[in-house]
């Protein structure tokens, strides 16, 4: 199955090399390429919100199954899906390819600090990214005039930390405009490159514990993380309704 769809938002039903080898192949032919990498908490929002669902699944080019909760779910229904492929996986190889590539990288969204953060890195190991822009996400403009600044920079890769369903809105936009760059929003995942934050430990990882370990570093996204049960619980309904 090339699509899986959980609680009606359709999933690339593709491993982590599959979707490099596909991007890759995008970015070399400057494809428009918009990417939302999907958790649980986006499922249940775009159930909530028309609109973001229809960005889900009409207007991104590839969903990528960002969260086990995603994967277990497919796997209830009887779909199963190749392999969790996470967006900050993905944003972090796609930063160590604009480095190798001297790619033009546009990086919005966090807090200021964040995001002084992550340029002193990228010019300490990733020297050879040109960054064209760098903003946190505390600006007060339109979406509209963000995308039109962001058009002007001509990036090749663009990379939004907004927070859903903000980030992937702006995205819309640039796809729409057909922006010839690889566009993707990355959630929290500019905390975690910058070093802010740190990322679950490989144990953690691999007993697909990772947001329990975020919960307990950030007690704060206790609520957000209210989701996930009542995600799993639709998730069965679901099933029991398709019987």
């Amino acid at each position: 199955m090339s699509k899986v769809s959980v609680l009606g938002v359709d999933f690339d039903n593709k491993s982590f090399k599959q979707f490099q080898n596909e991007l890759i192949g995008r970015i070399n032919t400057h494809q428009s390429t918009f990417v939302v990498t999907a958790n649980p908490e986006i499922v249940m929002s775009a159930n909530e919100n028309p609109e973001f669902m229809k960005i889900l699944n009409y207007d991104a080019d590839y969903v990528t199954p960002d969260g086990i909760g995603v994967v277990k779910a497919a796997k209830i229904q009887g779909t199963p899906l190749k392999e969790r492929v996470t967006g900050y996986d993905l944003f972090s190889w796609l930063m160590k390819l604009a480095n190798e590539r001297s790619l033009r990288v546009y990086l919005i969204g966090a807090k200021p600090k964040v995001i002084h953060a992550i340029q002193t890195k990228i010019a300490r190991e990733y020297s050879d990214i040109q960054l064209v822009g760098a903003e946190d996400g505390y600006f007060k403009d339109d979406l509209e005039v963000v995308a039109y600044q962001i058009e002007r920079a001509e990036p090749d890769l663009v990379f939004a930390a907004l927070g859903s369903p903000r980030q992937e809105q702006l995205l819309d936009i640039l796809r729409k405009n057909l922006l010839p760059a690889l566009m993707m929003g990355v959630g929290g995942s500019f905390d975690v490159f910058s070093g802010m934050v740190k990322r679950a430990p490989q144990v953690w990882q691999k007993a697909h514990l990772e947001w329990f370990y975020r919960l307990l570093k950030e007690p704060s996204r206790y609520k957000r993380m209210g989701k996930i049960p009542k995600f799993m619980v639709e998730v069965y309904k679901s099933k029991k309704d398709r019987r």
